[in-house]
């Protein structure tokens, strides 16, 4: 698989004159996939999800399908379609561009999988801080009811659909789906016990779905494309395109659209390479939840199954790239601040975990390390992961244990024995 440019399929729009707008997006094939898919039952669309291998985008990578499949085909209890458009992930940027170019594709594949799972209501929940896209989006909602897409008997198909936009309070926690259903509902945002699973008891004890809208914005062109279309990109057991969001030190930051299973060093080419030529010294494939890659890294395939293989996780595929001149033990602090920050409480293990995480070290950061500092990050760390009541805990110990795996030396130049013999790393901030 070569860097050539790619013929995008999600981005394809985003370029257009006024591109979130219904004419643009009818001239351009829109709502074309939902006319196919009102023409089949919900049986066939959620096998043609199933078959076309579409994996969940949101960064845990769950079939698609699959996930629709577990909705109860009878319909004595309403079902509802969830749109998780909280984005809070730290170098996350990949769904607010996609509902500000094109947000008329999200409505669209909501339609189908709201069709395909038998939901007459269906809820996208955006971050609070995104204002912009919030807006861009109930303006395509206004858009798409008028031009009859959503209410009652949507085509002449019978089927009827409501879309509500509603603004979360702009919580990473929310991300979490559980926790994003209950702050739906008016309550606190903290993830609830599973089982039951949303597709059993989910919004209002109802069974749910909750997608990702990178997930859901893909469903239209796998309508109109197909399945064996779809499975030319990407690789066997993650097939499809991608858009992966490239931040930091390269020179041309931004979203790139790519087959899933290309590299790094195939992004640093699209991306122009590393910023003024100073080299890469480590990276995030996924966002700051996932352990940390190296310039030995550069040609893992980023698909879910090689990113696991070198270590590490998919994701979110937020591509953070940060060159030699940044300090690995300020980075993985700042990272370490942000979840103490947005940890909810309801857990013993995060909620003190990250705070004596974020004490250790901002110390160590000062110089004011020692080396049983290490010892005791890598113990709260071991204490945290597996035993938080969600993956918020993981994700917060990722970044210090593969730090310190991949990068030791400078924790120890941080400790105060060892200053004298490394002043450049103190206080690298």
């Amino acid at each position: 698989m070569s860097a050539d440019p790619l013929t995008p399929v999600l981005t394809k729009r985003w370029l257009s004159p006024q591109s979130w707008r219904l004419a643009t997006y009818e001239k351009l094939e829109g709502y074309t996939a939902v006319r196919k898919a009102l023409a089949g039952t919900p049986e066939q669309i959620v096998q043609l999800i199933k078959d076309a291998g579409l994996r969940g985008r949101g960064g845990a990578g769950f079939p698609a399908g699959v996930k629709w499949s577990f909705m109860p085909p009878n319909e004595d209890k309403p079902h509802y379609l969830v749109i998780n458009a909280d984005e809070g992930e730290p170098g996350t940027c990949k769904d607010i561009p996609l509902m500000m170019a094109d947000p008329h594709s999200l409505i669209e594949g909501c339609i189908i999988a709201s069709y395909a799972m038998r939901a007459h209501r269906c809820f996208i929940y955006v971050r609070g801080e995104a204002l912009h896209p919030m807006r861009r989006l109930q303006a395509a909602v206004r858009e798409a009811y008028d031009a009859g897409y959503l209410g009652t008997d949507i085509l002449g198909s019978g089927f009827d659909l409501d879309i509500v936009v509603h603004a979360g309070a702009g919580a990473y926690i929310c991300g979490e789906e559980t926790a994003l259903l209950d702050s739906l509902e008016g309550r606190r945002g903290q993830p609830r016990l599973k089982p039951p699973f949303p597709a059993a008891s989910g919004l209002y004890a109802k069974p749910t779905t909750v997608n990702n809208v990178e997930t859901i914005a893909t469903v239209p062109y796998i309508v109109s494309g197909g399945v064996d279309w779809f499975r030319t990109m990407g690789s066997e057991k993650s097939p499809g395109p991608k858009i992966y969001s490239i931040s930091g030190h390269v020179e041309r930051p931004g979203q790139y659209e790519a087959p899933l299973g290309t590299t790094l060093r195939e992004l640093l080419d699209l991306a122009g390479g590393m910023k003024d030529g100073i080299p890469l010294k480590f990276w995030t494939p996924g966002g700051s939840s996932t352990p940390l890659f190296t310039a030995e890294h550069l040609d893992v395939p980023l698909d879910f199954e090689g990113a696991a293989e070198a270590g590490s996780m998919l994701g979110t595929t937020a591509v953070q790239v940060f060159n030699e001149t940044v300090s690995v033990p300020w980075a993985v602090m700042k990272w370490t601040q942000f979840y103490e920050h947005e940890s909810c409480g309801k857990c013993t293990p995060c909620r003190e975990g990250t705070f004596w995480l974020a004490k250790v070290l901002e110390r160590m950061v000062d110089g004011h390390g020692t080396e049983e500092d290490i010892d005791t990050l890598l113990d709260v760390c071991d204490n945290i992961l597996g035993r938080a009541f969600c993956a918020l805990g993981d994700g917060a110990v990722s970044p210090i244990t593969s730090g310190i795996k991949y990068f030791r030396d400078e924790f120890l130049a941080l400790c105060e024995s060892n200053r004298a013999s490394s002043p450049e790393l103190v206080g690298a901030s």
